[in-house]
Formats: C-alpha cells, sequence, structure tokens
C-alpha cells in the first residue's frame, strides 16, 4: 500500500464529485494519506506524493493545452494515474475509429475535421467535439435542425475543434447509457445512466444533467466492454481505472459510446461496497 496520494479535482468540480466521499474515507482507512487537491494549484508539490491519480478534472477540456503540459510536469516526479500515453489517447474521440478497426462494436460514429463539412444521419443525431468531457458543448438535433446543427459545428470549427456526430439511438431515450467501470484491469460493476441534452443548445456547464440507477451487467455488455479495455491494455498497459459507457443499437446489442480514461466518474454510490473496495486495492496497491 502507499503512503501518500494525491486524489485531484479541479476549482469548480469541488463537491460535485460523487465519488469523493465514498473513496477517500476508505482509502485513509486503508492507512493511505490522501490529499484532494486542485490540478492547477501552484502551491501544490506532487513529487511528494507517491501517487497522483486524476479524479474530478472536470475543466481540463476547457483549458487543454495547460493540461497536457501539467500531465507532463507531474509524471516526471512522480507515478500519475492513468499515464500520460494513455490519456492523451483517450481524451480525443478518434480513439472510437480505432476502436472500429479492432473490431470493437461502437456507435455509428462520423468525424468533421476543421474545415470539413458534416455528413447527419437522418433522424435525431448528436454533435459533440472530439475533444470534451461531461457532454460540454454537446447537443441534439433532428431532421428540420440541420441549420442550427450546422451552426454548431461552425462554431466548434472556428476554435480548431474536430467535431464528431453521432445518431441518438432509439434505446437510449428508452433505456439511457450503462457505464461499465472496471478497476485495476477488471471488471467490478455497472450503473445505468440517463444523460439530459439541450436541443438547438449546448451544454455550457462541466457536465449535463444525469440520473443514475444500479444495474447488474449482462454477458453481452461485458464482452463489448472488456474488448475495449483489452485494446487499451494492449497499446499501454492495465489501466487503473476504466469506464466503458455502453448503449444497445436498433439491433439490441451493445456497442461503445465512449471509452473513458482521464477523470470518469466511477458510480459508487450505486454499486455495492466491494466497488469501494476495489478501487481502494486499484489505487492504492
Amino acid at each position: 500500500m502507499i503512503r501518500r496520494l494525491a486524489w485531484v479535482s479541479a476549482t469548480g468540480a469541488r463537491g460535485l464529485d460523487e465519488d469523493e466521499d465514498l473513496a477517500v474515507p476508505a482509502l485513509r482507512r486503508a492507512g493511505v494519506e490522501v490529499d484532494v487537491v486542485v490540478w492547477d494549484d501552484p502551491r501544490v508539490a506532487w513529487g511528494t506524493y507517491d501517487r497522483v491519480v486524476l479524479r474530478s478534472t472536470w475543466d481540463y477540456t476547457q483549458r487543454l493545452e495547460p493540461f497536457l503540459a501539467w500531465l507532463e510536469t507531474v509524471a516526471a516526479v512522480t507515478d500519475l494515474r492513468n499515464p500520460v500515453p494513455m490519456l492523451r489517447w483517450s481524451m480525443d474521440k478518434h480513439y472510437l475509429a480505432d476502436l472500429e478497426r479492432a473490431g470493437v462494436p461502437i456507435t455509428p460514429t462520423g468525424f468533421a475535421e476543421p474545415g470539413e463539412l458534416p455528413v447527419f444521419p437522418a433522424g435525431e443525431f448528436v454533435v459533440k467535439p472530439a475533444v470534451g468531457a461531461g457532454s460540454r458543448d454537446a447537443a441534439g438535433y433532428g431532421d428540420q435542425e440541420h441549420d442550427l446543427a450546422l451552426a454548431h459545428v461552425r462554431k466548434l470549427h472556428e476554435q480548431g475543434v474536430s467535431v464528431l456526430v453521432q445518431p441518438l439511438l432509439g434505446s437510449v431515450a428508452e433505456h439511457g447509457e450503462w457505464p461499465m467501470v472496471f478497476l485495476g484491469g477488471r471488471f467490478s460493476h455497472g450503473a445505468n445512466k440517463r444523460v439530459t441534452l439541450p436541443r438547438g443548445g449546448v451544454v455550457e456547464t462541466l457536465f449535463a444533467p444525469e440520473t443514475s440507477v444500479s444495474h447488474t451487467a449482462d454477458a453481452a455488455q461485458l464482452a463489448v466492454a472488456r474488448r475495449a479495455v483489452d485494446l487499451v491494455t494492449r497499446r499501454f498497459g492495465v489501466p487503473t481505472y476504466a469506464r466503458v459507457d455502453l448503449v444497445r443499437d436498433d439491433r439490441g446489442e451493445p456497442v461503445v459510446l465512449e471509452l473513458e480514461l482521464v477523470e470518469p466518474s466511477l458510480f459508487l454510490p450505486y454499486a455495492g461496497p466491494e466497488a469501494v473496495t476495489n478501487l481502494v486495492a486499484a489505487l492504492g496497491g
């Protein structure tokens, strides 16, 4: 068990991380000295910690270059989890194309790079930045709202941001999404969440409103999530924490919506006590 751990947050996220109230006391009971710190606080001596763990750095996409520089600085003086190459890959949702090439089923996804016109699917769809977190700058549109969607794309392109477009699968409105949480490379627990995206406007807060409940993963969900985590492991090593968000496609089969390796919520309040035990082992061991 390590001695000192930095649990890293952001100024605007303090008090909003549901995992923190369960995990931090559990780590302390296990003998780990834990400080909850803000990533851009210049007073923090990162090299004094045995491990630095990203947890609720939910503003990083708004200050990406300083955040990337901070990651490199911290990784040079201590053990950063997850490691920088894994984090960089996971920040950009072009990784969905990597998953698809490896045979992992994903939500149909199109990309529009700056200067390119997007292709909007029939029916309802979602526009969001390729580098984003918490559904920030994401919005849903329909067949009669292409002009609004195009204006959204252009606004992101003007910021130099790549855009992805995904159909809003019919199952999402009825069933939501299924986060599958892996700790230390092993499946820990699942949850079911519903995210409310605005129509014709974008999410401008740290994250979109969510409602979540417990969920027992079925074999098909576990298989798809496991394949995604296995790809990460082959490329970068075992992730200390990973969350694979699944939805059901039009055939009812699970597909990957997102793979979260930077600062994902781990849905500890919707899992049994063994989930906290799993996290303590992954972070403190």
